[in-house]
């Protein structure tokens, strides 16, 4: 069917001979699915699809959430631009999941590579199963009963404080109040516990002190991004990953600049039960 080509042993895999412009067979997109659930990211190269084929691939696992700090491919709302220019470098440095601000986070997202700077540019992916199997058997009791808060407005700060971006996001943060999540979540596909705080969106755990709450999620946040937790990813035009944002955290290597980077992202609906 195709070729499976792991890149760590945390997670991370390159999928070989499929042709994602002709659309999957059934077949052939189970077989992908299961693939996503088990290496919690997987990758593609040479795979020249046009925005309507991203729409429909991505719209293969799920419906589709749009996001409200982005600008969006024309026609195309659910495809948003993340480009860092010179002029406009991006903002993003930490380490994070996608989006859960939301009540229902993503599922996951496909992300397309359309311009890629001549060196650097690569983004690494952590896995939170394996980070959560690491954690001692104490520590995985107390973490299971805690719940943590995640907020939009934390997680773009940075673009609040610009000149006119509090007017900008105005509406994006009437709809993004802070929802709650558990700091430990069970995936619904494999079962699996993961870690479930950021550092971009989490604020604090509920059930504990302020300075409790900093101290354990300080410590879970440097924990996640334990080298052997991770894979790295280099990116080349037309390049494609599909990750599982319900057990990954990512993070951008932003060492191009003032050199060009754009790709496109379209985003898959989560999962309601925990």
């Amino acid at each position: 069917m195709f070729t499976v080509n792991p890149l760590a042993n945390a997670l991370g895999a390159e999928l070989h001979g499929v042709d994602l412009t002709t659309g999957l067979t059934p077949e052939v997109f189970k077989e992908v699915r299961r693939q996503l659930v088990e290496h919690e990211v997987i990758f593609f190269r040479d795979q020249d699809i046009s925005p309507e084929q991203h729409r429909a691939l991505a719209a293969s696992f799920g419906p589709l959430q749009t996001h409200p700090a982005y600008a969006t491919v024309e026609g195309i709302p659910e495809i948003t631009i993340l480009e860092s220019t010179a002029e406009n470098p991006t903002k993003i440095e930490a380490w994070h999941t996608d989006m859960t601000f939301r009540k229902h986070p993503p599922l996951g997202c496909v992300l397309h590579s359309k311009i890629v700077p001549p060196k650097g540019g690569d983004t690494m992916w952590a896995s939170m199963t394996t980070a959560y199997d690491a954690l001692s058997a104490p520590m995985q009791s107390f973490l299971s009963g805690l719940t943590a808060e995640h907020d939009f407005s934390y997680g773009f700060k940075e673009s609040l404080a610009e000149p006119g971006g509090r007017e900008r996001l105005a509406q994006a943060v009437v709809d993004n109040p802070p929802v709650v999540h558990p700091v430990i979540r069970t995936h619904p596909e494999s079962g699996k516990k993961v870690i479930f705080v950021n550092s971009l969106f989490t604020t604090r755990i509920l059930e504990l002190s302020r300075g409790e709450s900093d101290a354990i999620l300080n410590f879970l946040y440097d924990h996640v991004t334990t080298p052997e937790f991770s894979c790295r990813f280099k990116w080349e035009p037309n390049s494609i990953a599909i990750w599982d944002n319900r057990s990954t955290q990512h993070k951008p290597i932003n060492d191009y600049f003032p050199d060009h980077r754009m790709l496109h992202r379209v985003v898959i609906d989560g999962d309601k039960p925990y």
